[in-house]
Protein backbone atom coordinates (compact mmCIF):
# COMPACT_ATOMS: atom_id res chain seq x y z
CA UNK A 1 0.00 0.00 0.00
CA UNK A 2 1.22 3.43 -0.75
CA UNK A 3 0.21 6.66 0.97
CA UNK A 4 0.59 10.13 0.96
CA UNK A 5 0.41 10.78 4.88
CA UNK A 6 -0.48 13.86 5.99
CA UNK A 7 2.28 15.88 7.58
CA UNK A 8 1.29 16.03 11.27
CA UNK A 9 0.17 12.25 11.18
CA UNK A 10 3.89 11.62 10.19
CA UNK A 11 5.51 13.41 12.64
CA UNK A 12 3.62 12.31 15.29
CA UNK A 13 4.37 8.75 13.95
CA UNK A 14 8.24 9.66 13.76
CA UNK A 15 8.24 10.33 17.14
CA UNK A 16 6.55 7.00 18.05
CA UNK A 17 9.63 5.52 16.56
CA UNK A 18 11.76 7.85 17.96
CA UNK A 19 10.56 6.81 21.54
CA UNK A 20 10.79 2.86 20.75
CA UNK A 21 14.37 3.71 19.58
CA UNK A 22 14.63 5.58 22.95
CA UNK A 23 13.31 2.64 25.21
CA UNK A 24 15.29 0.32 23.40
CA UNK A 25 18.70 1.85 24.34
CA UNK A 26 17.48 2.05 27.99
CA UNK A 27 17.10 -1.76 27.67
CA UNK A 28 20.18 -2.12 25.85
CA UNK A 29 18.17 -3.97 23.46
CA UNK A 30 19.06 -4.08 19.93
CA UNK A 31 16.86 -7.56 18.72
CA UNK A 32 13.22 -5.12 17.41
CA UNK A 33 11.19 -5.77 14.41
CA UNK A 34 10.61 -2.55 13.04
CA UNK A 35 8.65 -4.02 10.16
CA UNK A 36 5.85 -4.60 12.11
CA UNK A 37 5.19 -1.75 13.60
CA UNK A 38 5.62 -0.14 10.11
CA UNK A 39 2.62 -2.38 8.83
CA UNK A 40 0.88 -1.92 11.87
CA UNK A 41 0.50 1.69 11.27
CA UNK A 42 -0.11 1.71 7.69
CA UNK A 43 -3.21 -0.77 8.26
CA UNK A 44 -4.05 1.35 11.10
CA UNK A 45 -4.33 4.46 8.90
CA UNK A 46 -5.65 2.67 6.17
CA UNK A 47 -8.40 1.43 8.33
CA UNK A 48 -9.01 4.55 10.36
CA UNK A 49 -8.50 7.09 7.55
CA UNK A 50 -12.09 8.91 6.89
CA UNK A 51 -12.71 9.10 10.45
CA UNK A 52 -12.24 11.73 13.11
CA UNK A 53 -11.87 12.40 16.82
CA UNK A 54 -14.22 14.93 18.66
CA UNK A 55 -11.21 17.44 18.45
CA UNK A 56 -11.36 17.14 14.46
CA UNK A 57 -7.59 15.56 14.69
CA UNK A 58 -7.54 12.21 12.53
CA UNK A 59 -8.68 9.42 14.63
CA UNK A 60 -4.84 7.67 13.31
CA UNK A 61 -3.58 10.39 16.10
CA UNK A 62 -5.20 8.37 18.85
CA UNK A 63 -3.53 4.52 18.21
CA UNK A 64 -0.17 6.46 17.81
CA UNK A 65 -0.47 8.37 20.90
CA UNK A 66 -1.67 4.83 22.54
CA UNK A 67 1.74 3.33 21.10
CA UNK A 68 3.89 6.03 22.88
CA UNK A 69 2.80 5.27 25.89
CA UNK A 70 2.64 1.76 25.82
CA UNK A 71 6.41 2.23 24.87
CA UNK A 72 7.15 4.19 27.89
CA UNK A 73 6.03 1.07 28.97
CA UNK A 74 9.20 -0.40 27.61
CA UNK A 75 7.37 -3.47 25.76
CA UNK A 76 7.53 -5.85 22.96
CA UNK A 77 6.66 -4.67 19.07
CA UNK A 78 3.80 -7.17 19.55
CA UNK A 79 2.50 -4.78 22.32
CA UNK A 80 3.13 -1.88 20.41
CA UNK A 81 1.65 -3.29 17.13
CA UNK A 82 -1.83 -4.12 18.83
CA UNK A 83 -1.69 -0.67 20.62
CA UNK A 84 -1.91 0.51 16.74
CA UNK A 85 -4.32 -1.45 16.05
CA UNK A 86 -6.75 -1.83 19.04
CA UNK A 87 -9.75 0.12 17.57
CA UNK A 88 -9.97 -1.87 13.98
CA UNK A 89 -12.40 -4.70 15.36
CA UNK A 90 -14.43 -2.21 17.16
CA UNK A 91 -14.46 1.15 15.22
CA UNK A 92 -14.04 0.11 11.99
CA UNK A 93 -15.56 -2.71 9.73
CA UNK A 94 -11.82 -4.81 9.59
CA UNK A 95 -12.34 -8.86 10.28
CA UNK A 96 -10.51 -10.77 12.71
CA UNK A 97 -9.18 -12.94 9.38
CA UNK A 98 -7.23 -9.65 8.42
CA UNK A 99 -5.63 -9.05 11.52
CA UNK A 100 -4.52 -12.72 12.28
CA UNK A 101 -3.22 -12.98 8.38
CA UNK A 102 -1.14 -9.62 8.40
CA UNK A 103 -0.04 -9.91 12.36
CA UNK A 104 -0.60 -13.06 13.21
CA UNK A 105 -2.47 -14.46 16.17
CA UNK A 106 -0.74 -12.89 19.31
CA UNK A 107 -1.57 -9.40 17.79
CA UNK A 108 -4.96 -10.50 17.06
CA UNK A 109 -5.58 -11.83 20.78
CA UNK A 110 -4.32 -8.92 22.00
CA UNK A 111 -6.47 -6.78 19.93
CA UNK A 112 -9.85 -9.05 20.35
CA UNK A 113 -9.59 -8.54 24.17
CA UNK A 114 -9.40 -4.89 23.81
CA UNK A 115 -12.71 -4.78 22.17
CA UNK A 116 -15.89 -3.55 23.76
CA UNK A 117 -18.87 -6.18 23.69
CA UNK A 118 -21.35 -3.98 21.32
CA UNK A 119 -23.28 -6.80 19.98
CA UNK A 120 -25.30 -7.82 22.48
CA UNK A 121 -28.96 -6.19 24.27
CA UNK A 122 -28.68 -4.95 26.92
CA UNK A 123 -30.96 -4.12 30.46
CA UNK A 124 -29.00 -1.44 31.52
CA UNK A 125 -25.89 0.71 30.60
CA UNK A 126 -24.70 -0.58 34.22
CA UNK A 127 -25.06 -4.83 32.87
CA UNK A 128 -23.36 -3.59 29.54
CA UNK A 129 -20.74 -1.74 31.76
CA UNK A 130 -20.24 -4.95 33.91
CA UNK A 131 -20.26 -7.51 31.31
CA UNK A 132 -16.95 -5.58 29.32
CA UNK A 133 -15.13 -5.47 32.24
CA UNK A 134 -15.62 -9.18 33.45
CA UNK A 135 -14.31 -9.78 29.89
CA UNK A 136 -11.67 -7.45 30.26
CA UNK A 137 -10.53 -9.69 33.53
CA UNK A 138 -11.03 -12.64 32.13
CA UNK A 139 -8.57 -11.29 29.18
CA UNK A 140 -6.00 -9.82 31.55
CA UNK A 141 -6.13 -13.10 33.56
CA UNK A 142 -4.81 -14.79 30.00
CA UNK A 143 -2.72 -11.96 29.30
CA UNK A 144 -1.44 -9.20 31.30
CA UNK A 145 -0.37 -7.21 27.96
CA UNK A 146 -4.08 -5.96 27.59
CA UNK A 147 -4.41 -3.91 30.45
CA UNK A 148 -1.39 -2.16 29.72
CA UNK A 149 -2.67 -1.32 26.16
CA UNK A 150 -6.01 -0.45 28.04
CA UNK A 151 -4.32 1.82 30.73
CA UNK A 152 -2.42 3.11 27.47
CA UNK A 153 -5.48 4.00 25.83
CA UNK A 154 -7.46 5.57 29.09
CA UNK A 155 -4.57 7.96 29.51
CA UNK A 156 -4.73 9.14 25.99
CA UNK A 157 -8.33 9.68 26.01
CA UNK A 158 -8.05 11.86 29.59
CA UNK A 159 -5.17 13.94 27.98
CA UNK A 160 -7.93 14.63 24.92
CA UNK A 161 -11.05 14.40 27.22
CA UNK A 162 -11.51 18.45 27.14
CA UNK A 163 -13.56 17.64 23.39
CA UNK A 164 -16.26 15.93 24.71
CA UNK A 165 -19.41 16.91 26.59
CA UNK A 166 -20.08 17.71 30.11
CA UNK A 167 -21.99 14.63 30.84
CA UNK A 168 -19.71 12.00 28.75
CA UNK A 169 -16.49 13.78 30.24
CA UNK A 170 -17.74 13.32 33.84
CA UNK A 171 -19.00 9.85 33.50
CA UNK A 172 -15.37 9.04 32.14
CA UNK A 173 -13.91 10.61 34.76
CA UNK A 174 -15.83 8.90 37.56
CA UNK A 175 -14.62 5.26 35.53
CA UNK A 176 -11.59 6.25 36.05
CA UNK A 177 -10.93 7.57 39.38
CA UNK A 178 -12.79 3.90 40.25
CA UNK A 179 -11.87 1.42 38.07
CA UNK A 180 -8.01 2.73 35.60
CA UNK A 181 -6.68 4.57 38.27
CA UNK A 182 -7.08 1.64 40.66
CA UNK A 183 -5.87 -0.94 38.99
CA UNK A 184 -2.87 1.40 37.78
CA UNK A 185 -1.79 1.20 41.61
CA UNK A 186 -2.35 -2.29 41.92
CA UNK A 187 -0.40 -2.73 39.01
CA UNK A 188 2.78 -0.61 40.59
CA UNK A 189 2.62 1.79 37.60
CA UNK A 190 2.69 5.27 39.99
CA UNK A 191 3.80 7.92 37.31
CA UNK A 192 0.32 6.50 35.20
CA UNK A 193 -1.62 6.37 38.45
CA UNK A 194 -1.05 9.80 39.62
CA UNK A 195 -2.06 11.39 35.87
CA UNK A 196 -5.05 9.45 35.69
CA UNK A 197 -6.03 10.85 39.07
CA UNK A 198 -5.44 13.70 39.07
CA UNK A 199 -6.40 14.33 35.04
CA UNK A 200 -9.90 12.55 36.39
CA UNK A 201 -10.23 14.34 39.60
CA UNK A 202 -9.92 18.01 37.32
CA UNK A 203 -13.08 17.04 35.91
CA UNK A 204 -15.60 15.35 38.67
CA UNK A 205 -14.48 18.12 41.38
CA UNK A 206 -13.09 20.72 39.47
CA UNK A 207 -13.49 23.90 42.41
CA UNK A 208 -11.48 21.43 44.78
CA UNK A 209 -8.74 20.43 42.62
CA UNK A 210 -8.33 23.98 41.65
CA UNK A 211 -8.19 24.81 44.80
CA UNK A 212 -5.61 22.42 45.45
CA UNK A 213 -3.40 22.98 42.03
CA UNK A 214 -3.39 26.89 43.07
CA UNK A 215 -2.20 26.23 46.49
CA UNK A 216 0.71 24.17 46.12
CA UNK A 217 1.94 26.31 43.30
CA UNK A 218 2.09 28.55 45.95
CA UNK A 219 3.88 26.38 48.01
CA UNK A 220 6.04 25.91 45.30
CA UNK A 221 6.99 29.53 44.59
CA UNK A 222 7.77 29.78 48.48
CA UNK A 223 9.33 26.61 49.34
CA UNK A 224 11.58 26.00 45.79
CA UNK A 225 14.63 27.19 47.87
CA UNK A 226 13.60 25.55 50.69
CA UNK A 227 13.65 22.15 48.62
CA UNK A 228 16.41 22.47 46.83
CA UNK A 229 18.26 23.23 50.38
CA UNK A 230 17.10 20.44 52.13
CA UNK A 231 18.50 18.15 49.02
CA UNK A 232 22.06 19.52 49.48
CA UNK A 233 22.32 19.02 53.08
CA UNK A 234 20.88 15.83 52.94
CA UNK A 235 23.25 14.83 49.95
CA UNK A 236 25.81 16.06 51.68
CA UNK A 237 25.27 14.10 55.20
CA UNK A 238 25.11 11.11 53.51
CA UNK A 239 27.90 11.15 51.61
CA UNK A 240 29.74 12.40 54.49
CA UNK A 241 28.93 8.65 55.38
CA UNK A 242 29.87 7.10 52.76
CA UNK A 243 26.36 6.55 51.58
CA UNK A 244 25.98 7.16 47.23
CA UNK A 245 23.16 8.62 46.36
CA UNK A 246 20.43 10.73 44.63
CA UNK A 247 18.21 12.90 46.31
CA UNK A 248 14.96 14.40 45.05
CA UNK A 249 12.16 16.97 46.57
CA UNK A 250 8.96 17.02 44.96
CA UNK A 251 5.40 18.08 45.74
CA UNK A 252 2.59 15.73 46.00
CA UNK A 253 0.40 15.58 43.29
CA UNK A 254 -3.16 16.83 43.43
CA UNK A 255 -5.37 13.93 43.94
CA UNK A 256 -2.83 12.21 46.91
CA UNK A 257 -3.29 15.58 48.97
CA UNK A 258 -7.55 15.38 48.20
CA UNK A 259 -7.82 11.74 49.62
CA UNK A 260 -5.34 12.20 52.35
CA UNK A 261 -7.56 15.78 53.75
CA UNK A 262 -10.49 13.23 52.86
CA UNK A 263 -9.16 10.01 54.93
CA UNK A 264 -8.39 12.77 58.12
CA UNK A 265 -11.68 14.28 57.76
CA UNK A 266 -9.07 17.73 57.35
CA UNK A 267 -9.09 20.80 55.33
CA UNK A 268 -5.99 22.29 53.41
CA UNK A 269 -4.48 24.10 55.72
CA UNK A 270 -4.51 21.35 58.20
CA UNK A 271 -2.18 19.14 56.09
CA UNK A 272 1.37 19.94 56.93
CA UNK A 273 3.66 17.27 54.33
CA UNK A 274 3.04 18.35 50.90
CA UNK A 275 6.36 17.70 50.59
CA UNK A 276 8.45 14.62 49.83
CA UNK A 277 11.67 13.41 48.93
CA UNK A 278 13.24 10.44 47.83
CA UNK A 279 16.65 8.95 48.44
CA UNK A 280 17.49 6.51 46.07
CA UNK A 281 20.91 4.32 47.30
CA UNK A 282 23.17 1.95 45.29
CA UNK A 283 22.27 -1.11 48.11
CA UNK A 284 19.71 -2.12 50.70
CA UNK A 285 22.48 -2.03 53.40
CA UNK A 286 22.75 1.57 52.27
CA UNK A 287 18.75 2.33 52.65
CA UNK A 288 18.79 1.53 56.65
CA UNK A 289 21.78 3.28 56.91
CA UNK A 290 20.63 6.04 55.09
CA UNK A 291 17.71 6.41 57.63
CA UNK A 292 19.94 6.50 60.29
CA UNK A 293 21.22 9.25 59.23
CA UNK A 294 18.12 10.92 58.61
CA UNK A 295 17.00 10.65 61.90
CA UNK A 296 20.12 12.07 62.92
CA UNK A 297 19.73 14.77 60.85
CA UNK A 298 16.12 15.57 61.51
CA UNK A 299 13.59 14.86 64.58
CA UNK A 300 11.50 11.69 63.89
CA UNK A 301 7.81 11.70 63.96
CA UNK A 302 6.48 8.98 66.70
CA UNK A 303 4.43 6.33 64.50
CA UNK A 304 5.09 7.53 61.36
CA UNK A 305 7.87 4.99 60.07
CA UNK A 306 7.05 2.27 57.55
CA UNK A 307 9.25 -0.52 56.07
CA UNK A 308 7.92 -1.48 53.01
CA UNK A 309 11.65 -3.13 52.09
CA UNK A 310 10.75 -5.88 54.89
CA UNK A 311 7.05 -5.96 54.02
CA UNK A 312 6.46 -4.96 50.48
CA UNK A 313 3.48 -3.88 49.45
CA UNK A 314 1.24 -6.31 46.99
CA UNK A 315 2.27 -4.42 43.99
CA UNK A 316 6.17 -5.04 44.61
CA UNK A 317 6.42 -1.64 46.56
CA UNK A 318 9.56 -1.45 48.24
CA UNK A 319 10.84 1.65 50.47
CA UNK A 320 11.25 3.02 53.74
CA UNK A 321 8.92 5.96 54.46
CA UNK A 322 10.03 8.18 57.13
CA UNK A 323 8.25 11.52 58.28
CA UNK A 324 10.72 14.17 60.39
CA UNK A 325 10.52 17.92 61.30
CA UNK A 326 12.70 19.67 59.15
CA UNK A 327 14.57 22.84 58.94
CA UNK A 328 11.99 25.63 60.88
CA UNK A 329 9.83 22.54 62.20
CA UNK A 330 8.33 22.20 58.46
CA UNK A 331 7.06 18.43 58.34
CA UNK A 332 8.89 16.67 55.56
CA UNK A 333 7.74 13.10 54.15
CA UNK A 334 11.14 11.07 53.18
CA UNK A 335 11.16 7.63 50.97
CA UNK A 336 14.71 5.63 50.98
CA UNK A 337 14.94 2.89 48.44
CA UNK A 338 17.48 1.35 45.88
CA UNK A 339 17.79 2.26 42.16
CA UNK A 340 16.16 -1.09 41.13
CA UNK A 341 13.21 -0.22 44.19
CA UNK A 342 12.95 2.75 42.06
CA UNK A 343 12.35 1.48 38.81
CA UNK A 344 9.66 -1.20 39.66
CA UNK A 345 8.24 1.52 42.20
CA UNK A 346 7.62 4.09 39.52
CA UNK A 347 6.90 1.30 36.34
CA UNK A 348 5.71 -1.62 38.71
CA UNK A 349 4.62 -4.63 36.27
CA UNK A 350 6.36 -3.01 33.29
CA UNK A 351 10.11 -3.12 35.36
CA UNK A 352 9.23 -6.38 36.90
CA UNK A 353 8.86 -7.63 33.18
CA UNK A 354 12.03 -6.51 32.20
CA UNK A 355 13.73 -8.05 35.38
CA UNK A 356 12.11 -11.48 34.96
CA UNK A 357 13.55 -10.91 31.17
CA UNK A 358 9.73 -11.49 29.55
CA UNK A 359 9.26 -14.51 31.53
CA UNK A 360 5.28 -15.09 32.00
CA UNK A 361 3.72 -14.15 35.38
CA UNK A 362 1.90 -16.36 37.34
CA UNK A 363 -1.76 -15.80 38.87
CA UNK A 364 -0.53 -17.01 42.18
CA UNK A 365 2.09 -14.56 42.40
CA UNK A 366 1.31 -12.47 45.53
CA UNK A 367 0.38 -9.20 43.36
CA UNK A 368 -2.39 -11.03 41.66
CA UNK A 369 -4.27 -12.06 44.32
CA UNK A 370 -6.61 -8.69 43.57
CA UNK A 371 -7.14 -9.76 40.48
CA UNK A 372 -8.08 -13.83 41.26
CA UNK A 373 -10.49 -12.17 44.16
CA UNK A 374 -11.89 -10.40 41.47
CA UNK A 375 -12.40 -12.94 38.81
CA UNK A 376 -14.03 -15.22 41.56
CA UNK A 377 -16.57 -12.21 41.62
CA UNK A 378 -16.79 -11.86 37.91
CA UNK A 379 -18.83 -15.17 37.82
CA UNK A 380 -20.98 -15.53 40.84
CA UNK A 381 -22.33 -11.88 41.23
CA UNK A 382 -25.03 -9.90 39.78
CA UNK A 383 -23.84 -6.81 37.54
CA UNK A 384 -24.73 -4.11 40.29
CA UNK A 385 -22.74 -6.25 43.02
CA UNK A 386 -20.41 -7.01 40.89
CA UNK A 387 -19.16 -3.04 40.24
CA UNK A 388 -19.68 -2.37 43.65
CA UNK A 389 -17.55 -5.12 44.51
CA UNK A 390 -14.83 -4.32 41.81
CA UNK A 391 -14.41 -0.41 43.07
CA UNK A 392 -14.08 -1.62 46.65
CA UNK A 393 -11.75 -4.12 45.93
CA UNK A 394 -9.73 -1.90 44.17
CA UNK A 395 -9.39 0.84 46.56
CA UNK A 396 -5.58 1.61 46.64
CA UNK A 397 -5.75 1.93 51.01
CA UNK A 398 -3.93 -1.33 52.10
CA UNK A 399 -3.36 -1.98 56.23
CA UNK A 400 -1.17 -5.24 56.85
CA UNK A 401 -2.30 -7.09 59.96
CA UNK A 402 -1.25 -10.52 61.25
CA UNK A 403 -2.23 -13.62 63.21
CA UNK A 404 -1.12 -14.42 66.69
CA UNK A 405 1.50 -16.77 64.99
CA UNK A 406 2.89 -13.50 62.95
CA UNK A 407 1.46 -14.64 59.43
CA UNK A 408 0.75 -11.25 57.46
CA UNK A 409 -2.28 -10.76 56.17
CA UNK A 410 -2.84 -7.97 53.51
CA UNK A 411 -6.54 -6.30 53.65
CA UNK A 412 -8.16 -2.85 52.46
CA UNK A 413 -8.30 0.26 54.60
CA UNK A 414 -11.58 0.08 56.13
CA UNK A 415 -11.20 -3.95 57.10
CA UNK A 416 -12.96 -5.07 59.92
CA UNK A 417 -12.44 -8.26 61.96
CA UNK A 418 -15.00 -10.08 60.22
CA UNK A 419 -12.88 -9.55 56.95
CA UNK A 420 -9.48 -10.48 58.58
CA UNK A 421 -11.68 -14.13 59.87
CA UNK A 422 -13.08 -14.88 56.31
CA UNK A 423 -9.20 -13.60 54.90
CA UNK A 424 -7.75 -16.67 57.12
CA UNK A 425 -10.83 -19.08 56.23
CA UNK A 426 -13.95 -19.63 55.28
CA UNK A 427 -14.99 -22.44 58.10
CA UNK A 428 -13.28 -18.93 60.74
CA UNK A 429 -15.12 -16.99 59.39
CA UNK A 430 -18.85 -18.45 59.30
CA UNK A 431 -17.63 -19.69 62.83
CA UNK A 432 -16.37 -16.50 64.16
CA UNK A 433 -17.87 -14.82 67.72
CA UNK A 434 -15.87 -12.68 68.89
CA UNK A 435 -12.37 -10.89 68.23
CA UNK A 436 -9.48 -9.91 69.96
CA UNK A 437 -7.00 -7.21 68.79
CA UNK A 438 -3.43 -6.67 70.66
CA UNK A 439 -4.92 -8.64 73.14
CA UNK A 440 -7.88 -6.72 73.97
CA UNK A 441 -11.81 -7.51 72.97
CA UNK A 442 -13.24 -5.56 70.29
CA UNK A 443 -16.84 -5.95 68.36
CA UNK A 444 -16.44 -7.66 65.07
CA UNK A 445 -16.97 -4.60 63.27
CA UNK A 446 -14.04 -2.89 65.08
CA UNK A 447 -12.26 -1.24 61.64
CA UNK A 448 -8.36 -2.52 62.06
CA UNK A 449 -4.92 -0.41 61.62
CA UNK A 450 -2.01 -1.05 60.06
CA UNK A 451 0.25 -3.77 62.55
CA UNK A 452 -2.39 -5.11 64.43
CA UNK A 453 -2.48 -8.67 65.96
CA UNK A 454 -6.00 -9.67 65.52
CA UNK A 455 -7.34 -13.07 67.41
CA UNK A 456 -10.65 -14.47 66.21
CA UNK A 457 -12.73 -16.73 68.35
CA UNK A 458 -14.64 -18.97 67.37
CA UNK A 459 -17.52 -21.30 68.16
CA UNK A 460 -18.38 -24.70 66.15
CA UNK A 461 -22.56 -24.10 66.47
CA UNK A 462 -22.06 -20.31 65.52
CA UNK A 463 -23.21 -19.21 61.79
CA UNK A 464 -22.88 -15.93 60.36
CA UNK A 465 -25.50 -12.74 60.95
CA UNK A 466 -27.02 -11.25 58.02
CA UNK A 467 -26.24 -7.94 60.21
CA UNK A 468 -22.60 -8.78 59.06
CA UNK A 469 -23.31 -6.89 55.58
CA UNK A 470 -23.81 -3.75 56.88
CA UNK A 471 -19.54 -3.31 57.58
CA UNK A 472 -18.00 -6.36 56.08
CA UNK A 473 -15.29 -4.29 53.79
CA UNK A 474 -14.39 -7.53 51.63
CA UNK A 475 -16.38 -9.08 48.42
CA UNK A 476 -14.88 -12.18 49.92
CA UNK A 477 -16.57 -11.70 53.27
CA UNK A 478 -19.93 -10.30 51.58
CA UNK A 479 -20.35 -13.24 49.34
CA UNK A 480 -19.74 -15.81 52.20
CA UNK A 481 -22.00 -14.38 54.66
CA UNK A 482 -24.70 -13.79 51.78
CA UNK A 483 -24.59 -17.62 50.63
CA UNK A 484 -24.44 -18.46 54.75
CA UNK A 485 -27.75 -16.64 55.10
CA UNK A 486 -29.73 -17.24 52.37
Amino acid sequence: MEYKIEPDIEIAYKDLKENIRDALAKQNKTNFDFDIIDRAFLFAYDKHKTQKRASKESYIIHPINTAKIVTRLLLDENTIAAALLHDVLEDTQTKEEEIESNFGPDVLNLVKALTKIESLQYKSAEQKQADNFRKLLVSIANDLRVILIKLADRLHNMRTIVYLNEEKRKRIAKETLDIYAPIAHRLGIYWLKSELEDRSFEIVDYNTYSKIKSYIENLLEKKEEYIRFIENSLKEDLLQNNIKCEVNGRIKHIYSIYTKMQRKNVDLDSIYDFVAFRIITETEKDCYNALGVVHKLYKPIPNRFKDYIALPKQNMYQSLHTTVFGPGDVILEIQIRTQKMHEINEEGLAAHWRYKEGKKFNLNDKMFVWLKKLLENAQNESSQEFLRDMKTDLESGEIYVFTPAGDLKVLPRGATCVDFAYEIHTQIGDMCTGAKVNNKMVPLRYELQSGDIVEILTSPSHKPSRDWLSFAKTSKARNKIKQSVR
